[in-house]
């Protein structure tokens, strides 16, 4: 389909499109406010509570190590539930809206 053909006002006045977006930036902004929330646990832990973060935990690695590490655990984790929400439930919306109005979705 031509990019000049395609009729971007009428898709962003669809209902559905306006559902698809609502939920899909509650959803982001979930994810980003727990991420958020998550990270600045590190140096807010690190500067308020250093006798934890410096507790051994196994061999020459303490708490605060193994927090710190456990940041890529948690975006890891984001990135899995995002995709699979997506999957599940975004990417077949956009695709309803891609066949209403003529477009051609590739998978």
């Amino acid at each position: 389909m031509n990019q000049s053909a395609i009729d971007w006002a009428a898709i962003e006045a669809d209902p559905r499109f306006q559902n698809l977006h609502r939920r899909k930036s509650r959803f982001l902004w979930s994810l980003m406010a727990f991420s958020l929330f998550y990270y600045l646990l590190l140096p807010l832990g690190a500067a308020y509570t250093p006798e934890l973060f410096h507790k051994q935990v196994w061999g020459p690695l303490n708490f605060g190590l193994f927090f710190a590490l456990s940041e890529f655990v948690v975006a890891w984790g984001v990135a899995v539930i995002y995709s699979r929400r997506a999957n599940r439930e975004f990417d077949a919306l956009a695709a309803e809206i891609v066949k209403a109005y003529g477009g051609v979705r590739h998978e």
